[in-house]
């Protein structure tokens, strides 16, 4: 078993959101990330406003301007953790480079762990889950938005259809290796 890394071992940002498209284990992977590192955990879901609930209870996917003031609260939570020194990792879905972009630019400095996974096994993990707003119908509206990270994004890429434990080693043998990340204060030349 390995030891945990802490949030002074990453040199750690305020927070790493774990990301991806409903289905992909965000929830999941970020407890145990966050417990392995020894950090709190937030649930991106439960930012959401009564008004996106419904309206994804209804089937109905959420548009871009239903999500500014829900990642506006996440980001709010990442920079409250970055402001008192602690380390966080959060489940929230970021499908759109746009909207990780305003989670950076309000919350500080993000990593994410994008949790790569097919359409088949994402729908068929929505469709067994039980009390939650998100019905396996919208699981297409999911891929659609979807834009994986860009290599100049603080971003790693992970098979979401791995064992847990296995995706959480990765998680964190990737984090701890800075090597592959691109530097965010580098200049673009």
């Amino acid at each position: 078993m390995q030891e945990p890394i802490s949030s002074r071992a990453l040199e750690a940002p305020a927070a790493i959101v774990v990301m991806g498209v409903s289905g992909s284990g965000k929830t999941v992977i970020g407890t145990a990330l966050a417990a392995a590192l020894g950090v709190h955990f937030v649930e991106g879901d439960h930012f959401h406003p009564p008004e996106n609930i419904s309206r994804m209870s209804a089937g109905l996917p959420l548009r871009d301007q239903d999500r500014w003031g829900w990642l506006d609260a996440i980001a709010g939570r990442i920079a409250d953790a970055q402001r008192r020194g602690e380390g966080l990792v959060v489940a929230c879905s970021a499908l759109k480079r746009v909207y990780r972009d305003r989670l950076c630019k309000m919350g500080g400095r993000v990593r994410f762990v994008f949790l790569d996974i097919g359409r088949d096994v994402a729908a068929a993990r929505v469709a067994m889950r039980r009390d939650h707003f998100m019905p396996a119908s919208l699981t297409d509206s999911q891929f659609a938005d979807l834009e994986p990270p860009a290599a100049d994004e603080e971003a790693i890429r992970l098979d979401a259809s791995q064992e847990v434990s296995d995706v959480v080693a990765a998680a964190r043998a990737l984090l701890a290796d800075r090597s592959h990340m691109p530097t965010a204060a580098a200049p673009k030349v």
